[in-house]
């Protein structure tokens, strides 16, 4: 094509205004709006966190840093994380299979398939899979603050070492959460 074809064909396609164009205004020309984020079954990074294996489907690039969503498979008999507080984010989780104990506070709640828990920060809470069964769960973290919280504790016993409750806590401040001693 020639430059004059494409100065004719580049002026078509343009939006037509009756302001004639200024040098601000070439430079604000329409950008592609946000991408799209498609995650598919096989697909998303894996953090295996002992016997929980999570699935990371948005670790909040993809949205300002508003949402993390992951999946996550509890094995068998695991048990949750100690009982503790966000004092800067939501936490969601919908049941897909299994069953999740849900200990708030000192109440317990077996939530099964189709299940959905809301945790606003500052509400002690954990959760365990006491079952024979594996259970998976669905959850949200709005701003998406705890997905690097998983990545750090994964990197931590990457090597085999176990987490011990100290380095857990120590890890847990970093990102606005602290154990809910008062409440277990």
């Amino acid at each position: 094509m020639t430059d004059e074809a494409k100065t004719s064909e580049s002026q078509t396609s343009e939006p037509q205004t009756s302001e004639p164009k200024t040098g601000e205004a070439q430079a604000s020309e329409p950008q592609a709006g946000p991408a799209v984020s498609v995650v598919g079954p096989d697909d998303g990074e894996t953090i295996v966190l002992g016997t929980t294996r999570m699935r990371v489907l948005e670790d909040g690039s993809h949205t300002g840093h508003r949402l993390g969503v992951t999946e996550s498979v509890l094995a068998p008999h695991t048990p949750g994380p100690p009982q503790h507080r966000h004092a800067q984010h939501d936490e969601g989780f919908y049941i897909i299979s299994g069953t999740v104990r849900f200990t708030v506070g000192d109440k317990g709640y077996d939530a099964t398939a189709g299940t959905f828990v809301m945790v606003p920060p500052g509400a002690p809470h954990t959760f365990a899979n006491l079952t024979d069964q594996p259970a998976v769960m669905l959850s949200t973290f709005t701003p998406d603050l705890y997905m690097q919280y998983f990545r750090d504790l994964q990197g931590m016993t990457a090597d085999g070492t176990p987490l011990t409750p100290q380095a857990g806590i120590h890890t847990m401040s970093r990102y606005g959460t602290e154990p809910a001693t008062d409440s277990a």
